[in-house]
């Protein structure tokens, strides 16, 4: 140990940069032992109630997973009636029937189409948009032919088995995404991103125009989220995930008619006997007349964070006090809902849509010296005994960016809104956004803390310890640049700082603190990957926690669009990955005195950390290989290869790693 602190010590007095090059050398050290998937959840997104196999009525709902899956449940029973794999997909917005019966599914990850028929089951499609991986929204035309907005080339297509597909091209020179579509009078309504607009495209001809926006509404940060077609209205919810204002068009006059607030997504029913559609306002179930603008509430309450119906319309249940049709619909981790309207009976069923494994997004040893795993999308958060690798807990939760222990706390950051939370192990779990404790009294727990939406940010990429603060460190959302970093001090329950653009345009996603200095890495690119950057690489900067200002700013790897991942060595010197390089920073001199090259790479991602038990440097490269490098000689090694995006180093010395789903322990021969 003494020996190998003078070398290094030595190194970084002569402020020399060794540079050491050349392939990674095969594992011969360690052992890798995988450890299962400690997340795995329901999460639903597109729905349709349509019918089925066999004809009879069913609730279709994809749910997200590798690959996403099309579930037909009965909506009497909450059964599975049949699941059908998506190749391709990882999950969909985009569900819809069209007047055939066919259900077209327009999928995520690949941007594929699937369509299925009694006849033939799932087909997949093939990608409509050769430019476009994300299809966002399906409406039906006429007989099998369905219609799709997609991102990010923010273009309108057509699908009609028959003739194939139809590119409408793109509906604005200033959009990325075609967020929300739906039909009527052979015309298609679409709605786009911030700032919100709504076009009328004639479906034969593809002539195009912009409807106006209601009066007094301001479409700067508001999305044209849904966009729903039914009995010669349009019903058009702006804003985003969150509950947020309807407007009602009137498609014959061509004129905003009425306006409800608070309504949640992602559709509205289609109409009953006596033209009352039936939504989500408010966290109840209400019927919606738009003729009078007369609102019924049902006394059904749907709450929670993500309170938006995946999929929502009639059915004939066959049950006592539900005759005739009732309203059905999904929630999104698999709820069922269902509502009377002869009767007023009202109930919720736990469906048989089955769960699925959940990419992990964060990793981090607890205050407990458990090991936590947040996950992507579906989200989940789940503890792992270290002592035998075994899932201890698991809970629903948001989707994680980031976790850090800091004065006997975990601390979690949340996707969206760039929110933070902080879970003491030491408490009943009780989330009251997501996983509420089934025993009434117990504060929140996690409690969430703040979040910088205000600020126009969408990720808390990094988080660490720093001295009595907890750092935090931002991505922007959609159409913006210029990350938020801030010090929380939980003594007080206060911001000490927020301050964003400390670097100009970039993000901060990586963080690292020594003596009284925060040291943050900066990615040029914004949360969402549509947002062009404006700067050409990525930097290194300095705070000072006692002065609470930026200290200096650098370049430590020219060309590289990101510095991922920040470490320190016991000598002080701050290493930091940026796509396939590794370098050591002196923060005294101010310069880069080690650099290794792992390859030609500039990917965004990778993660390195320090492990002080064996005194080695661990990373994940370019999301393709997991690696450990020796501080002092740069020697590299490959300890496996495959998707590896997440890692956290155990007091115990083993190091922990994520591919996809999966978590891995590896456990260095400690000499």
């Amino acid at each position: 140990m003494t020996l190998i602190r003078k070398l290094l010590a030595i190194i970084v007095a002569a402020s020399l940069v060794p540079v050491f090059q050349g392939p990674a050398e095969a594992s011969t050290r360690g052992k890798i032992t995988e450890l299962g998937v400690p997340l795995q959840d329901v999460l639903l997104i597109g729905g349709v109630v349509a019918p089925g196999p066999g004809g009879a009525t069913v609730l279709w709902a994809v749910s997200s997973g590798t690959p996403a899956h099309l579930n037909a449940i009965d909506p009497a029973t909450g059964a599975e009636v049949a699941r059908y794999d998506l190749p391709g997909a990882g999950g969909s917005w985009a569900v819809d029937v069209t007047p055939d019966g066919s259900v077209y599914v327009g999928g995520y990850g690949d941007g594929r189409l699937y369509r299925w028929t009694e006849r033939d089951g799932v087909r997949d499609l093939g990608r409509p948009v050769a430019s476009d991986n994300f299809i966002w929204s399906v409406a039906p035309g006429q007989g099998a032919t369905v219609y799709g907005g997609t991102s990010p080339g923010g273009r309108l297509f057509g699908y009609d088995p028959a003739t194939g597909v139809r590119d409408y091209g793109k509906l604005s020179p200033t959009h990325a995404y075609v967020r929300s579509v739906s039909t009527a009078g052979g015309k298609i309504y679409a709605g786009t991103e911030a700032p919100a607009a709504l076009f009328e495209v004639d479906a034969a001809s593809g002539a195009s125009r912009q409807l106006p926006l209601p009066d007094g509404f301001n479409p700067a940060g508001q999305w044209a989220y849904d966009v729903n077609a039914a009995d010669g209205y349009l019903y058009v919810r702006f804003g985003g995930a969150s509950p947020g204002p309807l407007h009602v068009w009137d498609i014959a006059a061509g004129a905003w008619v009425d306006k409800l607030d608070a309504v949640h997504g992602l559709d509205v029913s289609l109409p009953d006997e006596q033209g009352r559609v039936y939504l989500i306002k408010s966290g109840e179930l209400v019927g919606y007349d738009p003729r009078t603008h007369a609102v019924t509430g049902t006394g059904v309450p749907i709450t929670g964070r993500v309170a938006n119906s995946r999929g929502i319309g009639w059915a004939e249940l066959g049950l006592p006090d539900y005759p005739g049709k009732s309203v059905v619909g999904m929630l999104w981790r698999g709820l069922m809902f269902r509502y009377n309207p002869q009767t007023g009976a009202k109930s919720f069923v736990q469906t048989a849509v089955r769960g699925e494994p959940i990419d992990i997004t964060a990793l981090s040893e607890g205050p407990d010296h458990r090991v936590y795993a947040g996950g992507f999308l579906n989200g989940g958060f789940a503890a792992v005994d270290p002592e035998t690798g075994q899932t201890r807990e698991f809970h629903t939760f948001s989707q994680s960016e980031d976790m850090v222990s800091h004065k006997g706390r975990l601390y979690v950051g949340a996707y969206p809104e760039a929110r933070v939370y902080s879970y003491d192990p030491k408490l009943p779990w009780n989330s009251t956004e997501y996983s509420p404790s089934p025993e009434p009294g117990p504060a929140p727990n996690p409690a969430r803390l703040f979040d910088f939406a205000a600020d126009k940010q969408i990720r808390p990429r990094a988080m660490v310890s720093a001295g009595k603060y907890l750092a935090v460190g931002t991505m922007p959302d959609l159409g913006q640049l210029g990350g938020v970093f801030a010090l929380w001090d939980p003594d007080e329950g206060v911001l000490k700082t927020a301050r964003r653009n400390v670097v100009k345009d970039q993000s901060i996603v990586s963080l690292a603190y020594r003596d009284g200095v925060v040291y943050g890495g900066t990615s040029i690119y914004s949360g969402q990957t549509a947002t062009p950057p404006t700067q050409p690489e990525a930097k290194l900067f300095a705070w000072s926690v006692r002065e609470n200002r930026l200290l200096w700013e650098m370049t430590p790897a020219p060309g590289k669009p990101a510095v991922s991942g920040l470490t320190f060595d016991p000598l002080g010197r701050l290493w930091g990955i940026a796509g396939g390089e590794v370098f050591a920073v002196s923060p005294t001199l101010r310069k880069v005195v080690s650099r290794v090259t792992l390859s030609d790479s500039k990917s965004a991602g990778g993660q390195l950390v320090y492990n002080p038990r064996d005194l080695t440097l661990y990373g994940t490269h370019a999301g393709s290989s997991v690696f450990s490098l020796s501080p002092l000689t740069g020697r590299h090694t490959v300890l496996k290869e495959g998707p590896v995006h997440q890692l956290a180093v155990h007091r115990s010395g083993d190091v922990y790693f994520a591919e996809g789903p999966k978590l891995l322990r590896y456990e260095p021969q400690i000499r």
